[in-house]
């Protein structure tokens, strides 16, 4: 389309008493040639936008650059419709707010920024949604116990086809083994009934819920609104097409058979909590397993795994609430019956300290100690040795009937690294490029992000819930199965309308590829933190735009840069890069380069400013999706030009906190690696390309990491290309 650029200065918060804001807009009036540049005392106010929508109707403006606050402020102000591109020049946070007025230095950093970004305009491009063939908005759910039907219900209720399967003959799950439940509302004391007749009545009775029972998953092929599912049944082969999926296969007790330690497989009457509920549910009471005869005596023993590096490092969350449960059944069948429970820490979360309030009130007796050995006691009873971490002394519990297990739980994701390939389990058989099951951080939960983005998986349009995603007790399943339930409504509806989901929701922009120079390399099929892109059988691309989160690290991996957004291009950076003006060398004014990632890095930047943090006049910041987009010709392009060094500045990757595209800061890293050859080529020290992990709450920290980095850049000297 033919761009008619508008460009509109505010002169507000501060930025009209620490500019020159006429030298300002002749940047933009005679360099870049902006055929409308316009000043505005507060450009956010009525009056400010009145302005711009008058050019937009008389002028025919259809490509805004707004400068004035950072982009990630005000921008529901400046929306001015699909039709109308928007581009921002932030002289408040990143200029006026970190530089001292009046200044030399402060005026070009301003004009540098206006510079950068009307060079970027030459190639920007209004996006084009991609809108998929025979969408979908019917959402599957994998498995039939409390997650699932709530997901199922919930979908449903909102308005969506729902179709739920499930791999047992009847739905229900771990709710079917269960002699009660813990309380799932107020006032969270007594026992309840699991219900499930009732809840699977409210499934069989709901017209917009499809039901495939004794059913596995064939396979599960397409992408977010357009994902053909070919089901196993009874009767054979049946195939769905929905638009977004949600996993809630739950979790699997860790395998007792390793607590050996506390006298599982020694004793008979040593048991888990999972057996106990198979004995309530039989005998209609607790017993002892040796003898049947009624336990009157019972020890439960917490984090019977869990919690220790040898068997389940984390916490399984659920087991202090069923044991709770538990010692209740004991002592509601027998008010004087002796109930211990041995702990590390009760964790009974949430409204859960009523029902452990209860159970003390009920006359169980919680014991802080660390298990030592279970023995074989006087009348083939049991002995529980214990180290009491209140009293500092052994104690000695012996004459028990029973002692119960709490073993964890381990995600039915996990993969048996001691099994071969063909004899792993499979849940969802996804026929992607990476592989055939959802990719899962370290102890197989499939959680892509569980500080940021709850329910998310690194496989577009489908969603983690329950004690798949995380330990977690009935309650917490019942919230779980609710949210991703609508994150699942959230991607088909964002699908229909070509919308990308989180982290960049909204965006309507999707890798487009030049094929004619594709060299068949793989980069982007490998590196791709989604599986977006599959392969055919010459190892060409095959892209599927509605898996695509639009974070660009295809388009950092493409050796032949044949990968490229309407509003986001190697062109479009490598423009923004040549338009820095780079002061001569007798000038001693250095260039540094900050390359930052706008999850986090550009936040806490904008968060320095806020808190008028100060730090070096010599930097100039380009916003990146995400480091994983970053090609290395834009630091071959920056070091050609005379810049004196690059920062790169992305968000922290690891298990603790996740880089917000997976995979972004980690790949950042690697190709770093790479840049040494470039420099070395040009006769420059590889120091000077360096990078840092940030997170939003270390913008106090920015000014040390500029200013440390400026030394050493400083210490090297000018770059010897500047001038060239």
């Amino acid at each position: 389309m033919a761009k008619k650029v508008g460009v509109y200065i505010c002169k507000g918060c501060g930025i009209g008493e620490a500019l020159d804001v006429d030298a300002l807009a002749k940047v933009a009036s005679k360099e870049y040639k902006a055929p409308v540049v316009k000043t505005c005392d507060v450009l956010c106010a009525p009056e400010g936008i009145e302005l711009i929508k008058q050019d937009l109707a008389g002028e025919g403006v259809n490509l805004v650059v707004i400068a004035g606050c950072s982009a990630r402020v005000n921008y529901d102000h400046f929306d001015f419709g699909p039709e109308i591109l928007v581009e921002r020049v932030n002289l408040r946070e990143q200029v006026v707010w970190t530089q001292p007025p009046d200044d030399e230095d402060t005026q070009m950093m301003a004009e540098d920024y206006m510079r950068m970004t009307l060079a970027k305009t030459k190639n920007l491009e209004l996006p084009e949604p991609f809108i998929g063939e025979n969408l979908s908005k019917a959402i599957l759910v994998v498995g039939g116990g409390l997650a699932g039907m709530t997901a199922a219900l919930e979908a449903a209720n909102a308005g969506h086809q729902v179709i739920l399967v499930e791999k047992e003959s009847a739905l229900g799950g771990w709710l079917n083994k269960v002699y009660k439940i813990a309380p799932l509302a107020a006032p969270f004391t007594e026992l309840q009934d699991p219900d499930v007749e009732a809840r699977v009545q409210a499934i069989n009775d709901n017209p917009r819920i499809k039901v495939y029972t004794g059913a596995t998953i064939a396979s599960t092929a397409g992408a977010p609104g357009m994902f053909d599912v070919t089901i196993n049944t009874a009767g054979g082969e049946v195939t769905e097409r929905v638009g977004a999926i949600v996993l809630a296969t739950g979790a699997r007790p860790y395998d007792p058979e390793k607590l050996g330690h506390l006298g599982y497989g020694q004793f008979a009457d040593v048991i888990t909590q999972a057996q106990l509920e198979e004995l309530v549910k039989a005998e209609g009471k607790v017993v002892r397993p040796s003898s049947k005869e009624e336990a009157v005596k019972v020890a439960f023993i917490q984090c019977a795994g869990s919690r220790d590096p040898e068997h389940l490092p984390y916490c399984s969350a659920a087991c202090c609430v069923e044991s709770i449960k538990q010692a209740l059944y004991v002592k509601e069948q027998n008010p004087e019956a002796a109930v211990y429970v041995f702990y590390k820490d009760i964790r009974s979360s949430g409204q859960y300290e009523h029902f452990y309030k209860q159970a003390q009130m009920q006359g169980v007796v919680f014991v802080k100690a660390d298990v030592e050995s279970i023995e074989e006691g006087e009348g083939g009873k049991l002995a529980v040795n214990a180290q009491d971490l209140m009293m500092g002394a052994p104690t000695l519990l012996d004459e028990v009937d029973v002692v119960v297990l709490a073993n964890g739980m381990v995600p039915s994701t996990l993969v048996d690294e001691n099994l071969p390939p063909e004899e792993q389990t499979r849940i969802l058989n996804l026929k992607y490029r990476q592989g055939p099951e959802l990719p899962t951080l370290k102890y197989g939960f499939p959680d892509s992000h569980f500080i940021c983005f709850p329910y998310e998986t690194r496989r577009t349009g489908i969603y983690a819930a329950g004690s798949v995603r995380r330990p977690m007790d009935m309650l917490q399943a019942v919230e779980d199965a609710t949210g991703a339930a609508l994150k699942a409504i959230q991607c088909v509806e964002m699908t229909a309308r070509g919308m990308a989901v989180h982290p960049r929701s909204g965006d309507l922009s999707f890798p487009e590829f030049m094929m004619s120079r594709c060299t068949q390399c793989k980069r982007c099929t490998e590196e791709c933190p989604f599986g977006a892109i599959n392969e055919d059988e010459k190892a060409n691309p095959l892209p599927n735009p509605t898996r695509c989160r639009r974070c660009g690290t295809c388009m950092g991996a493409c050796p032949e840069r044949i990968i490229s957004f309407k509003n986001y291009s190697v062109p479009m950076i490598g423009n923004m890069v040549k338009a820095i003006e780079v002061p001569e060398e007798d000038e001693e004014k250095p260039r540094v380069l900050i390359f930052a990632c706008e999850n986090d890095a550009i936040p806490a930047l904008d968060m320095a400013g806020i808190n008028r943090l100060n730090y070096s006049k010599w930097v100039r910041i380009i916003p990146v999706r995400c480091l994983g987009s970053l090609n290395l010709v834009w630091v071959n392009d920056a070091m050609s030009k005379g810049i004196d060094g690059v920062l790169l500045l992305g968000c922290k990757h690891g298990d603790d906190y996740q880089c917000h595209f997976m995979k972004g800061s980690e790949l950042a890293g690697i190709r770093l690696s790479k840049v040494s050859e470039t420099l070395d080529r040009l006769g420059l020290e590889s120091e000077r390309v360096q990078m840092e992990e940030v997170s939003i709450m270390d913008y106090d920290k920015i000014p040390g990491i500029i200013e440390r980095f400026i030394e050493k850049i400083e210490e090297f000297g000018p770059n010897p290309m500047k001038g060239f």
